[in-house]
C-alpha cells in the first residue's frame, strides 16, 4: 500500500532535510578549523612559543563553543529528521547527509587524537620545566641579605657638611 505525500508534507520534508545538511555542513567545517588549530598548536608547543600558544588556545576555546552550540541545534533537529522521514521522499538526497555524518565522526576521532597528542605534548613540557626550575640554585638561599657579603668592622659614618 503505497502512502501518498502531499506537496505540503514534500515540501516541509524537503525543508528539514536541507536545515539538517547545512547544519552537518557548518558542524564539519568547524571540526575542520578546529583540527588545523589543534594542529598549529602543536607546533607552537614543541616552539615553545608562549604567546601563539596561548592565542590558539583562545580560538580553541571560541571554535569549541561553537561547535557545542551548533550541536545543540543538530540534535533535535536530527530528531525531527528522522521522525518526520525526510530521507524517505528521495534516497538521492538522503546519501549526502550520511557521508556528512560519517565524515563527522571521522573528524571527531582525528580531533580527538590531536588534542590527546597536543595534551601529551603540554605534559612533558610542563614536566620539563619543573624539572628546570626545580635545579635553579639561589645564591642567596642562606645569607640573610643581599647586600651584606661580609661583615664590615667600621660602623661609623662621617658625614662633611
Amino acid at each position: 500500500m503505497e502512502q501518498r505525500l502531499t506537496q505540503a508534507e514534500l515540501d516541509q520534508r524537503i525543508l528539514i532535510l536541507k536545515r539538517f545538511r547545512s547544519l552537518l555542513e557548518q558542524q564539519r567545517t568547524k571540526f575542520q578549523q578546529y583540527l588545523k588549530v589543534l594542529e598549529a598548536q602543536e607546533s607552537k608547543i614543541t616552539e615553545e612559543d608562549a604567546e601563539s600558544l596561548l592565542a590558539h588556545s583562545e580560538l580553541e576555546t571560541e571554535i569549541v563553543a561553537n561547535i557545542t552550540s551548533l550541536q545543540k541545534v543538530i540534535v533535535p533537529m536530527e530528531a525531527l529528521y528522522n521522525k518526520s522521514k525526510a530521507a524517505t521522499y528521495n534516497p538521492a538526497e538522503a546519501v549526502p547527509v550520511s557521508r556528512i555524518q560519517s565524515d563527522l565522526k571521522k573528524l571527531q576521532s582525528q580531533v580527538l587524537a590531536q588534542n590527546e597528542r597536543n595534551r601529551v605534548l603540554l605534559k612533558s613540557h610542563m614536566e620539563s620545566l619543573r624539572q628546570q626550575i626545580s635545579e635553579f640554585k639561589n645564591p642567596y638561599r642562606t645569607v640573610s641579605s643581599i647586600y651584606t657579603k661580609t661583615a664590615t668592622a667600621g660602623s661609623r659614618i662621617q658625614v662633611n657638611v
